[in-house]
């Protein structure tokens, strides 16, 4: 069973890991991206939700979940626009840092975690070196000065799409339901918020997502999206891996990501950036790790 338990529990390594990296690579705008993966997130929510009978929540607890959903998807369209800026290897240990560091400080504000004082030295200790492990992920041995605002632009927008992440996470909290029981509005909220960027795009003349066929090839890396969000609420129950085992075995997802990038995407570098890379990654993780157990 533990074995089970700890295989579901990596599901969002393959799942988060290679969502990017698909998404990428299958290419288009970000509205195209946003657009094809929710529908795809939405299609597997809606046949996993039939397969076990879940049903469907109901007022306040429906308003929250589409809430969720539908930060996710404001904040993934302002991800895939830093791919465009520094590329997915370089931008996905950022704002995994920043979801680390949101999810840690909104546990310590609103759900009173790490009550004592060693453990919020400890805690805070451990997220001055995940910024540490994101600003080694991104460390240019040859670096220029497009590089720079490059870099600074991005950064600036993953720290505002933060916000959209913590609302993903936060939100189904303030709800009475289970993961599972989300993860259905959660889809709906999240291609609302694809149609409605389509429709901002085909009013502004700038193409039609709708009918572009790289948005419909964006339904497969969805798969993948929904793949590991499902696993992941699977693992967090208390019965499998519970949430903090969970939650980090779920962050695992930044080494295959970054790595995938960065071999399949041609995004390049030197040696010493690549060990300097790898080493960020580790204290992200170990430090990822620190912040749960406090």
């Amino acid at each position: 069973m533990k074995l089970v338990a700890i295989l579901i529990g990596l599901g969002p390594l393959i799942g988060w890991g290679i969502y990017p990296t698909i998404a990428s690579k299958f290419g288009g705008k970000p509205v195209n991206q946003i657009l094809g993966s929710t529908i795809g997130t939405l299609i597997f929510a809606i046949v996993y939700n039939l397969l076990e009978h879940l049903g469907f929540p109901q007022g306040k607890d429906l308003l929250l979940a589409i809430l969720s959903g539908i930060g996710w998807a404001v904040a993934q369209v302002i991800t895939f626009y830093s791919f465009t800026l520094i590329g997915s290897s370089r931008a996905m240990p950022v704002t995994t840092a920043f979801q680390l560091l949101g999810a840690s400080l909104w546990g310590v504000v609103a759900l009173g975690d790490w009550p004592t004082m060693v453990d919020k030295v400890v805690g805070f200790v451990a997220l001055a070196v995940i910024i540490l492990g994101a600003w080694m992920t991104v460390w240019s041995e040859h670096k220029t000065k497009e590089d720079s605002n490059s870099l600074r632009k991005a950064v600036i927008v993953l720290l505002i799409g933060e916000i959209g992440y913590l609302a993903y996470s936060a939100a189904p909290q303030a709800a009475s339901i289970n993961g599972k029981q989300a993860f259905l509005p959660q889809a709906i909220g999240m291609v609302i918020v694809g149609v409605i960027y389509g429709i901002i795009t085909l009013a502004r003349k700038q193409g039609n997502p709708f009918t572009q066929k790289v948005t419909y090839k964006q339904i497969i890396s969805g798969f993948f999206f929904a793949f590991a969000a499902l696993t992941y609420l699977i693992s967090a129950q208390p019965n499998m891996n519970g949430l903090a085992t969970g939650f980090i075995l779920s962050q695992t997802s930044v080494v295959l990501a970054t790595l995938t990038g960065i071999w399949f995407l041609g995004q390049k570098k030197t040696h010493r950036e690549m060990a300097v890379t790898v080493g960020g990654l580790i204290l992200i993780i170990a430090a990822a790790a620190i912040t749960v157990i406090v």
